[in-house]
This record gives C-alpha cells, structure tokens and sequence, in this order.
C-alpha cells in the first residue's frame, strides 16, 4: 500500500500546530526517492536471483512458492494483518512496537548483512586475512543425530555482520527513517532474490488474491492504514516530503509497504529467468515487466496525491505486471512456452562425508 499521510512520531503538544504543509518541490522528491528506492530492490534481487536458483549451498537457497502456497498467502496475510489491528487496538502500542522492534533488530541485521555482502567482497584486498568458520548444532548423538543448524561463514561475512549491526544499533536507538530504510531495502531485496515462484500461474495467483486483499483492507475497511500507521518496524519505505525545511529531522512522511515490492518483484524476477530460459540473448519479458511496474507505481503516485486518500498499489500493480508481459507474449507467440516454464525446488545437497556415503556402500 502506497500512503502519503505523515508517520506518527513522538513530539510535544506545543509542536503539533507547527507542522507545516509539504511544498510541491518536497512532494515530488519523497515520491521520486520512493519509486527509485522501490525500483533498486526489484532490479538486482531479480539478478540475484539467478544465481541463486544455480546455487548449491543450502543457505543461498530459494524458497519456492507453489499454487497451493500461492492461493493460501492472502487468507494468512488477511489473518495476520486484522491480528495485528486487533493488538494495537488492546494492547498498548509501545509494548508491541518494542518487542517488534527486537524481533526485527535480528532480522534486519542478518538481511543487510546478506545483502552487502557481495559488495563488500569486492572492496576487499586480496591479502585480506580471511578465515573460514563453520557453526553446527546438532541434536541427538552416533545414528540419531539431527542437523538443527549447518552454516559456513567466513571473516568477511563477520565483518558485513558487524557493520549491519552498526545500522542495527542506530535503528534501535533513534528509529530513524534513513537507518528504517536501509533494513527496508534489505528486506525487499532478500525477498525478491530468495522467493522464487514455481511458474507463471502460480505468479498470477499469488498477485491476483493479494490484488483483493489490498483493496478490501484498504478501500473496505481502515484497518490496513491504522496498522501501518502503528507499526514502528522496518516493513514500508519511507521518505520526508518536507526534507527541505527540515533536513534529516523531517517528519512528515510519504511511505511504500514492502509488499508492494517484494510481490511484483518475484513476479518480474521469474520473468528474467524465462528470459534465460528462452537462451535468446533478450530480456523482453524482464524489461517489460519492470517499465510496466513503473507504469503501474506512478499511475498509484498520481491517484493518491490527486484523491489525496490512501491508495492499495498493487490495483494498480498487479494488472500492470500481468497483463503488459502477457500482451508481449501473446503479440510474440510465445504464450504457451511462458506458461510452460516451471522451476522445481532444489533438494538440500546431501552433507554426508564421504567416509560415510563409502561406509554405506560397503554395508549395502
């Protein structure tokens, strides 16, 4: 859901009154940053996740979504969302938004850390001093045993781990909206590289019941906007519309929920790797795809700033990514090959050493 009406933020009584109307110069760079900023996460998680589907190490695997999956997420989506309004609305809001914020203190520090990574590997020399560590937990004992954890990290990785903890720190300290970000853009950029949907079907699902969830809860009800509202956690990119009368204490907000990308980006994700599929040197369906995202995130933009009320972008979104890539295919011929592909999930490798895998085979 794309919302353009100011975040809560703690402030006195007095200062209320002195909160001044966003300058259209102001406006059009917090919807600008936010389209840039949701444009960023869908363009190299959709790279990166062609390399993950190859990967063979169990972490960097991908978590396939199937038609059953897929027509199941909106009743749990719908559940967990009116759960949460229930809470806020009997709970107190900043006992939930701490706990909330501890959970994801975690997750956003191993998101950002997974997401820098790859950078990071980059900038350092190569006389870098970098030694492989190995973490196992495992239950039980001799032919019980039970892997519980099985990761393999090496000193790089401590030191992206230690510098999203940084971030990690200042989100807890200050919930400020730039550290808000970088957690946010992690978070949507893990989740367009490691959701991976099965086929094409399965992604016209997926967008077309989540279609229906964001505009009843938005257009029928106010309980999508009071949860978002409420919900102090990295889980929408924000950006200030009145940055420039206020720099960096800005708090008149324009924000993007996270499903807005993440959602469409496994869609356009799947149709890069198609692309790749079809081994004709092309990405016609993956650039049609992200214009018509574009397409679709603008045309949101404008209705909401010309009704001035909350608008549910994936009504926008959703007929956008399905239907421009769909006329591509169909104009193109090559409509029942795209509903064809089918991506199977990968088996986890078998770990079992090779003094055990020659035991086996003696005992056979």
């Amino acid at each position: 859901m794309a919302e353009a009406e100011p975040i809560p933020t703690p402030v006195n009584e007095s200062e209320v009154g002195t909160r001044l109307p966003a300058s259209p110069e102001g406006t059009a760079l917090a919807y600008g940053s936010l389209v840039l900023m949701a444009l960023l996460p869908i363009f190299y998680g959709a790279i990166r996740s062609v390399s993950c589907a190859k990967s063979k190490n169990p972490a960097d695997m991908p978590e396939t979504i199937t038609s059953r999956d897929a027509a199941r997420f909106p009743i749990i989506a719908s559940c967990t969302l009116f759960g949460l309004y229930l809470f806020f609305k009997i709970f107190s809001q900043e006992y939930i938004n701490l706990l909330l914020s501890m959970y994801f203190f975690i997750l956003g520090i191993l998101a950002l850390s997974h997401t820098i990574s790859p950078l990071m590997n980059r900038l350092f020399p190569a006389n870098f001093p970098n030694k492989q560590y190995h973490l196992l937990f495992v239950q039980g004992s001799g032919d019980n045993k039970e892997e519980i954890v099985n990761y393999e990290f090496d000193t790089k990785d401590l030191v992206c781990l230690a510098l999203s903890s940084v971030v990690g720190v200042w989100y807890m300290l200050k919930k400020h909206w730039i550290a808000n970000n970088l957690f946010g853009l992690a978070f949507a950029l893990n989740g367009v590289e490691l959701l991976h949907l099965n086929n094409v079907s399965t992604g016209c699902i997926l967008l077309g019941g989540l279609f229906v969830y964001d505009v009843f809860w938005v257009f029928g009800t106010n309980v999508m906007v009071t949860v978002a509202k409420s919900f102090e956690a990295p889980i929408k990119l924000v950006f200030p519309q009145d940055l420039l009368e206020k720099g960096l204490q800005a708090n008149n907000f324009a924000m993007l929920g996270l499903g807005d990308i993440v959602i469409p980006g496994i869609f356009i994700a799947l149709l890069l790797r198609f692309d790749l599929s079809l081994k004709k040197d092309s990405h016609t369906y993956f650039y049609t795809s992200f214009l018509a995202y574009i397409f679709g995130l603008g045309l949101t933009i404008f209705i909401m700033h010309t009704f001035k009320h909350a608008q549910p972008a994936l009504l926008y979104l959703v007929p956008a990514c399905i239907g421009f890539p769909l006329l591509v295919a169909l104009v193109k011929g090559e409509i029942a090959d795209m509903f064809r592909y089918e991506e199977s999930p990968k088996e986890v490798p078998d770990k079992t050493s090779g003094s055990e895998k020659e035991t086996e085979k003696k005992a056979l």
